[in-house]
């Protein structure tokens, strides 16, 4: 298709290297219609071979109204119009057919295929064609489905003659000559009647000279504007943008929506696993909260299971402030979410797109697609690396990597405490309303073990006062510790929330970048080439 508008181009151009005021007109028709017959009467004289022999004209013959030789010369030279082939019109010509180049061609159906191929090529190089039929075959398939209904576009440049109506009646070459028109409609070639443009459809005898004088003012009138060739050379460059039009110009309006680059960011997020890390941050926040704010007898148990799971005699499962398992580790990218994540948007941004553009489309968001996995996976655990750790205590180190109590590989940073948050890239650390609880719980420890020894002690005769009065400790110090512990847990729900939608963010913004990076820039830049080149059509095909 590219290769067919390259040669229109040129041929364009040739053309427009020659006189724009000749108008070369080709006598074209099948066999026997009658092309040299009426070649002669337009010309007024015998310069064409007519007769019964079949195929009479084997080469094209030329007749040009000019008075510059030159000018004519190289036109047929173009066309590759022999010598011998070229002739003039008896002097003094008509002036009214001033400018006129007129061939006579071979049949277009004769049985001799070098005859047909001259058709096809002078075909594509005149700028106006008079196609003669005759009442047998006006009808014939291989002229309407050949040659009418694919020059359609030329109907501006075209006559339709039906020739030989001195064989018909009146009546019948009325017929004849409607049923024609009905054809000519049925091909979609646009007839010119009622001063609209169009072909021109005419009913002669080229042998008794009946319309033939109609027909010359006719080919005087569409010569003398001198705009032929010019009108030609468009309908060449509006047939080929007609069938380059499916490989640039898309169904509706294909591109990437803000829905499709959002659902796009959810399925990587979703890829990476970010809702069940924000989950997994708040978990944590929430057992590390209950850690520091819970009574002195709970957090005595969790270092006491801590140790014997150390040994070997219980489970490590549940972490702590000072074993904190990072939250992505062994915990790997879902292939399958990031495939169909990429498949999904090359899809829409691909839909309604030319085959050839979607394809390019399909292909730049392929090549993104390979490698994606493994990206998100580094981004999803720099992000953790920087948002992840709950209650770790703060390092004057910086850049240390060890090995935590479950041989997770940890690096210490530097904390930066500013109200209770911490700067990006630093562990969290714990808040200072934590260590008022904690210190609040050991007072309550002591004053609980304080009435135990007291009442040990009034049990022994050690010491002395009322029953009630160490009673009192105990049970203030048994009650208020998980009293407290139970407000620091309602305290603790929205800094673990927030901590959860802090982590969740930080993923899906380490993966949506990553995909944007590698696959969204790709398809964008795709589509703009595309908007790019249809833009470029758009101007050839004049705006349409």
């Amino acid at each position: 298709m590219l290769a067919e508008a390259g040669r229109v181009l040129e041929e364009a151009a040739t053309r427009q290297r020659h006189a724009l005021d000749l108008t070369v007109v080709a006598i074209a028709g099948a066999t026997g219609s009658g092309k040299s017959t009426l070649f002669n009467a337009l010309a007024r004289t015998q310069l064409s071979e007519a007769g019964v022999r079949r195929p009479t004209t084997a080469v094209p013959i030329a007749c040009a109204w000019t008075d510059r030789a030159d000018q004519a010369e190289g036109i047929l030279d173009r066309l590759g119009i022999p010598p011998r082939a070229r002739r003039q019109p008896v002097r003094p010509y008509d002036q009214g057919l001033h400018g006129l180049v007129l061939l006579d061609l071979p049949d277009h159906d004769s049985a001799t295929t070098g005859h047909r191929e001259q058709v096809d090529r002078m075909l594509s190089l005149v700028d106006a064609v008079i196609w003669v039929v005759d009442p047998e075959k006006y009808a014939d398939a291989v002229l309407h489905e050949r040659y009418l209904r694919p020059l359609s576009g030329y109907a501006e440049v075209t006559f339709v003659v039906l020739n030989q109506v001195d064989r018909l009646s009146g009546d019948a070459a009325d017929q004849v000559l409607d049923d024609l028109r009905r054809l000519l409609d049925e091909d979609g070639l646009a007839l010119g009647e009622h001063g609209e443009p169009g072909a021109m459809v005419m009913a002669l005898s080229a042998l008794t000279g009946e319309g033939v004088g109609e027909l010359r003012e006719a080919l005087a009138q569409f010569t003398a504007g001198r705009n032929v060739p010019e009108r030609r050379l468009i309908a060449d460059v509006d047939g080929v943008a007609a069938r380059l039009r499916p490989s640039y110009v898309a169904t509706g309006r294909p591109g990437l929506t803000e829905v499709a680059r959002h659902e796009f960011d959810d399925r990587l997020a979703e890829a990476v696993g970010a809702q069940a890390a924000g989950l997994a941050a708040e978990r944590a926040w929430l057992r590390d909260a209950e850690y520091a704010c819970g009574t002195s007898w709970s957090r005595a148990r969790r270092s006491l299971g801590r140790g014997r799971g150390a040994r070997g005699e219980g489970s490590t499962s549940r972490s702590t402030p000072d074993t904190p398992a990072p939250p992505t580790a062994g915990r790997t990218v879902s292939r399958p979410l990031v495939e169909q994540a990429v498949r999904a948007l090359a899809h829409e941004a691909a839909t309604g797109l030319p085959d050839p553009w979607a394809q390019a489309v399909r292909d730049a968001a392929g090549r993104g697609a390979e490698g994606l996995a493994d990206a998100l996976d580094e981004a999803a655990a720099d992000a953790a690396a920087a948002s992840v750790g709950t209650g770790m205590r703060p390092t004057a180190r910086t850049g240390h990597r060890r090995k935590d109590r479950k041989g997770w590989m940890v690096r210490k940073r530097r904390a930066v405490r500013k109200g209770g948050a911490a700067e990006p890239g630093a562990r969290v650390v714990r808040p200072r309303w934590w260590a008022v609880a904690t210190a609040v719980q050991s007072a309550l420890t002591a004053l609980q073990l304080a009435g135990m020894a007291w009442l040990l002690g009034l049990a022994t005769d050690t010491f002395g006062g009322e029953w009630w009065a160490p009673g009192v400790l105990v049970t203030g110090g048994g009650v208020g510790g998980p009293v407290v512990a139970w407000c620091c847990r309602m305290l603790s729900r929205g800094p673990a929330r927030r901590r959860a939608l802090e982590t969740e963010r930080r993923l899906r913004t380490a993966a949506a970048g990553c995909g944007r990076e590698r696959v969204l820039e790709p398809v964008a830049a795709e589509l703009l080439r595309y908007r790019e080149v249809r833009a470029q059509y758009a101007i050839a095909a004049g705006g349409s």
